[in-house]
């Protein structure tokens, strides 16, 4: 495993604990050698994760946008920044960039970035494992929404995804090396 892609929110949420476990995702990342790759952005969780790759000497690799660059969000200081056209250019370069795919806490983007990983999983375009980082159990109405959506008939088969839960950074990054 050589690189990963961490999708998580622009803003740190209301729990304490998102922001401390998303900034010892970028420090586990950095000291385990795995290029970070994420949203560009020097705010919320995908700041918090950043900035600890960097403080720990992590190579890490930003993806933006164009429109997101003139809302003011700014980019994250000392890693390379690619500004693409738009935010399919930009999922698309970010999965290219990456061997896995690590879920932290996030909103609505981050939901959109990760059903398109899992339905690229369940079409057969990609392998490429899935890891929710699952602090305060935030990810756990996603689980129970995905078994709902099974029972009702709409997923077939879990074979089609490759993916796991982790409760901590430290669970997290033990998979992701064992790749």
């Amino acid at each position: 495993m050589k690189s990963i892609a961490v999708y998580c929110g622009h803003q740190f949420g209301a729990d304490p604990a998102f922001a401390r476990d998303a900034a010892r995702v970028g420090e586990l990342l950095a000291r385990n050698k795995i290029r970070l790759v994420f949203g560009g952005g020097d705010v919320g969780l995908m700041g918090a994760v950043a900035g600890a790759a960097v403080d720990n000497g992590g190579d890490v690799v930003g993806i933006s946008t164009h429109h997101v660059i003139a809302m003011q969000e700014p980019a994250h200081k000392g890693v390379h920044i690619e500004i693409v056209d738009g935010v399919n250019e930009r999922k698309q370069r970010m999965f290219e960039l990456s061997d896995a795919f690590a879920i932290l806490p996030g909103g609505i983007g981050t939901l959109n970035e990760l059903t398109d990983i899992l339905t690229m999983q369940q079409i057969g375009e990609s392998k490429k494992p899935v890891y929710f980082l699952n602090t305060s159990k935030y990810w756990d109405m996603f689980g129970r929404i995905f078994v709902h959506m099974q029972h009702a008939g709409f997923i077939v088969s879990m074979d089609h995804y490759n993916m796991a839960v982790c409760a901590t950074p430290e669970e997290l990054i033990k998979l992701v090396t064992r790749e």
